[in-house]
């Protein structure tokens, strides 16, 4: 990914990133539609496995987000969170304080039932704090969707001093 303009707001502590992706909920999630671009917000869970970030979505086992993904497996994500908007004296001193991850991956459609086990029990591990288990019943009725970061920053842009 081109490099932050605003290094200053760059976070790279990975116990502050996980932070942000505890506290954000929803993706969004870049696909490519051709020659244009796709944008679906989404639930999400994630884990990392030897440094690599892993977000896993579900959903329907048809339509536009699957179909997209076969015909071109590359994505780019998005989360933000902690959104705090302030005001100034003048127009460009208006503004949002938040926290955001963003990068690009590989989405992969799960076809195995344990991995899409796995999926699900981590998506509902971030999204309630709680732990599931899944039968074979409810995994094969889902689309899981298993996206490899290549990439990743996050950023922190803090309420200005007044």
């Amino acid at each position: 990914m081109q490099g932050m303009t605003r290094r200053e707001r760059q976070i790279t502590d990975i116990n502050e990133i996980t932070k942000i992706l505890d506290k954000a909920l929803i993706v969004h999630l870049g696909l490519v539609d051709g020659d244009e671009p796709y944008v679906v917000p989404m639930n999400y869970g994630y884990e990392f496995v030897d440094g690599k970030l892993i977000l896993y979505l579900h959903g329907a086992r048809r339509g536009r987000k699957i179909d997209l993904m076969i015909k071109n497996p590359k994505v780019f994500f998005e989360m933000e969170c902690d959104l705090t908007p302030f005001e100034g004296e003048v127009a460009c001193k208006y503004g949002l304080s938040y926290s955001s991850v963003m990068g690009r991956g590989v989405a992969e459609i799960l076809e195995d039932t344990e991995e899409k086990k796995h999926g699900l029990s981590v998506f509902m591990k971030t999204q309630t704090g709680k732990d599931f288990t899944f039968d074979d019943k409810m995994v094969s009725i889902v689309s899981v969707i298993k996206i490899t970061a290549s990439e990743f920053t996050a950023k922190h842009r803090p309420m200005p001093k007044m």
